[in-house]
């Protein structure tokens, strides 16, 4: 079952950046595209191979393939809300499957399985290392 959702979350975000990147254009065709870079955060836990299969399926109306996708990873920050400690992901290698998996497909879980190492406060705020977002779009421009 696992897998099977994973599949779905991973080629649900390849349907909305490419429906992002249609939007995003600005006047620029699809033709156009050269390059695309999407920044996907490290709590996202995205499966880049799922994802570009995903991608792969449906860029068959694209007149561009996936090779011009780069796939960046964002680094977690955490800030903490009750001492102003900031930290990285590095801290959490305890965390089991089940926990990272609810915290893939919703972030906010991680304020269940987290706390803060300084003070142990789970009141803290995800500065970086959610969603995914699309970094940049390269077109050729046309005179």
């Amino acid at each position: 079952m696992y897998y099977l959702l994973h599949i779905m979350h991973e080629w649900a975000l390849a349907e909305a950046v490419l429906e992002a990147v249609k939007e995003n254009l600005e006047g620029n065709k699809l033709e156009d595209v050269r390059g695309i870079t999407l920044l996907f955060g490290e709590l996202q836990d995205v499966d880049p191979d799922i994802f570009q299969s995903g991608l792969k399926e449906m860029l068959a109306d694209y007149p561009f393939g996936e090779e011009i996708f780069t796939l960046e990873i964002e680094k977690a920050r955490f800030r903490c809300n009750a001492c102003d400690a900031e930290w990285g992901s590095d801290n959490y290698a305890y965390l089991s499957d089940d926990q990272r998996e609810a915290i893939h497909f919703l972030p906010e879980a991680a304020h269940v399985h987290i706390q803060c190492p300084t003070c142990g406060s789970p009141d803290f705020v995800i500065e970086k290392g959610r969603g995914v977002t699309i970094k940049s779009i390269d077109v050729e421009v046309r005179e």
